[in-house]
């Protein structure tokens, strides 16, 4: 508590964080709590995931604003529902010994007139993801003209989100003199740009080293086929019994695929993406938090707001578009002074990315190899054996023992130890005894054109025509019935393309385009000398944001992929509720009750 009252705290914030259990502040608090109490300025500051951004710009604002005063002072911008009703929360218990203090939660998927209610009664404080608040300050439900405090929380994602103009036209409404606080914790150019644009000459702190992993994660990478992804993932959770993770995908449609396959092999599993109403993400939630979901996946966007210290593995299933949204990712993990690992699935083709990642965070990766499954029915039998160790005895089960011990008076104690371990060993032994070695070479110097034969091409489509690459890649996959790992380097510009194949797949690739037409166009494919080494162009950064599909998470609509003027391809199952509670078990399926095992029938 000494240390918080040396940043400058007042006694009714001290006394909140008291019953909190805080005893330190963290760094990002340290450095911009004095700095924001002390003068009027705008502010940048970069910090990782779970560092405690929340109170660092949460308690000046407290501190500065007037609660006796009806009008909206501070705004708290912010990119998902989740993330705006967690930040709303804190904020409450933060001020929780300030009589009058009201702060109100504006967001989409909630009632607009229940929100609309709540700021005329007169709200200091307003959280609000920008759809939700430029909508209500364009029906005239919300005045932020005298607002004297604004953050935009997790700007980075705001943007990857494509929340530019929204940010831009709420902020118009607001005075050009107010103090603007920017949160981030990567720091790639179109945040640089808005801070330019939005603020003057503001103080800049940084936790670590700018777009830096935390030193608490660890992290592994395994190379594998693109079709053994899936096998991967199941072999990873099963070597790892106590595992308490997110498995990250990169879009809603891969999302529900994935955990549907989890819950139907008999993990517990559960999707978390832009297609749940409120109420499915609430008891995902809520069902997470009490550990009766053990692997949640998720896509980036929904798993902002994911407040969970305890986690024990990020398991990047596919690896993020943009590369810095991994920083993001690892820092769900290895919170709260806590370790954590995260691991990433990969094909030979994005290996180049775990280099690029290695360098952006300043921190190697290591090579590791999917276990084999005699070394996961080590591991369980093992688990098994301190499950059983640490379990407590119920005396309800004394009534029982006499007649327990006569059935089993036959047998020595290494007889009755062999007997409840074959249980478990032989589930786990007739799955996994014929399965195959999932591991593929794996070579530190690897790069694309050693590891395969691969022909990169032009075509004559590009953002004129309504692609964007992930869904000109899409279109392509589907036209040739080639697998999504099958088709990479997808680089669109304004009215051309490029995409790389194996080049095994040349002559079929030409076959099809020989005379191919669409809206009654030739489509011209030529094979091409360009490398792909330039990375994307307009497929990439904040055009993608605006473009992309997957917008989970956010309050602005769910937008399907676009398609190039063909036939959508399908949404997969997001009709489907995500969570299912326990699934059933099949008698043929390894049990996972007390045991954290898995179990299932097919690889």
């Amino acid at each position: 508590m000494t240390a918080f009252k040396a940043l400058g705290l007042e006694e009714h914030l001290l006394k909140a964080i008291a019953d909190m259990g805080f005893e330190t502040p963290s760094e990002v608090q340290e450095k911009a709590i004095p700095i924001l109490l002390d003068r009027e300025t705008d502010m940048v500051s970069l910090a990782q995931t779970g560092t405690g951004k929340t109170a660092a710009f949460g308690f000046p604002m407290l501190q500065k604003i007037d609660v006796n005063s009806r009008t909206t002072q501070g705004l708290i911008l912010s990119p998902t529902r989740e993330l705006c009703l967690q930040i709303t929360n804190e904020m409450v218990a933060y001020g929780k010994y300030m009589p009058g203090l009201n702060v109100t939660a504006i967001y989409g998927g909630a009632s607009i007139t229940d929100q609309a209610r709540q700021i005329k009664k007169g709200s200091q404080i307003i959280v609000a993801t920008p759809g939700r608040m430029k909508d209500m300050i364009g029906r005239g439900l919300v005045d932020i003209s005298k607002i004297e405090y604004c953050v935009l929380d997790e700007a980075d994602e705001m943007l990857n989100m494509g929340f530019y103009e929204d940010i831009t036209e709420i902020l118009s409404h607001s005075p050009k003199d107010k103090s603007t606080w920017l949160f981030s914790a990567t720091m790639p150019k179109e945040v640089s740009t808005i801070a330019k644009k939005f603020m003057h000459t503001p103080v800049e702190i940084t936790v670590g080293t700018k777009n830096v992993g935390s030193d608490q994660v660890t992290h592994e990478y395994y190379l594998v086929n693109a079709r053994d992804r899936y096998n991967a993932l199941k072999r990873l959770a099963d070597a790892n019994p106590e595992i308490f993770s997110v498995i990250f995908c990169r879009t809603k449609r891969d999302t529900q695929k994935v955990a549907e396959q989890l819950i139907e092999d008999g993990y517990n599993a559960a999707a978390i993406h832009g297609d749940l109403s409120q109420s499915q993400r609430d008891t995902v939630m809520k069902s997470f938090r009490n550990r009766q979901i053990q692997m949640l996946v998720a896509t980036d966007v929904a798993a902002r707001g994911i407040d969970v210290d305890d986690i024990t593995h990020v398991i990047n299933y596919q690896l993020p578009d943009e590369i810095e949204t991994y920083t993001h990712r690892s820092g769900r993990t290895g919170r709260a002074g806590k370790t954590g690992i995260s691991m990433v699935i990969v094909s030979k083709s994005e290996v180049r990315k775990i280099h690029t990642i290695e360098k952006m965070i300043q921190k190697k990766f290591i090579a590791k190899e999917i276990p084999s499954g005699m070394e996961i029915c080590e591991v369980q039998m093992f688990h098994l054996a301190n499950s059983i160790k640490d379990t407590k005895i119920n005396p309800e089960i004394n009534a029982y023992l006499p007649n327990i011990n006569e059935v089993l008076a036959d047998f020595s104690k290494e007889e009755l130890i062999q007997k409840v371990f074959s249980v478990e060993f032989t589930r786990f032994l007739n799955y996994y005894k014929n399965s195959k070695d999932l591991n593929i070479s794996n070579d530190r110097n690897f790069s694309d054109e050693d590891a395969k034969d691969s022909t990169r091409y032009f075509v004559n489509i590009g953002n004129k025509d309504d692609f964007d690459w992930m869904s000109l890649k899409d279109f392509l996959r589907d036209l040739l019935q080639l697998g999504k790992d099958d088709i990479y380097k997808v680089d669109v510009k304004d009215s051309f393309s490029f995409f790389n194949t194996d080049t095994k797949h040349q002559e079929m690739v030409m076959g099809i385009f020989k005379d191919f037409k669409l809206d009654g166009r030739q489509i011209n494919v030529e094979i091409s000398k360009d490398t792909g080494r330039g990375g994307r162009s307009s497929g990439g950064g904040r055009d993608r944001g605006k473009r992309r599909g997957d917008r989970s998470g956010s309050d602005r609509g769910n937008r399907g992929d676009r398609s190039g003027g063909f036939k959508k391809r399908s949404g997969g199952r997001g009709d489907k509720p995500a969570f299912k509670g326990k699934s059933r078990r099949s008698p043929d399926r390894p049990d996972t009750k007390g045991t954290g095992g898995r179990r299932r029938r097919k690889s």
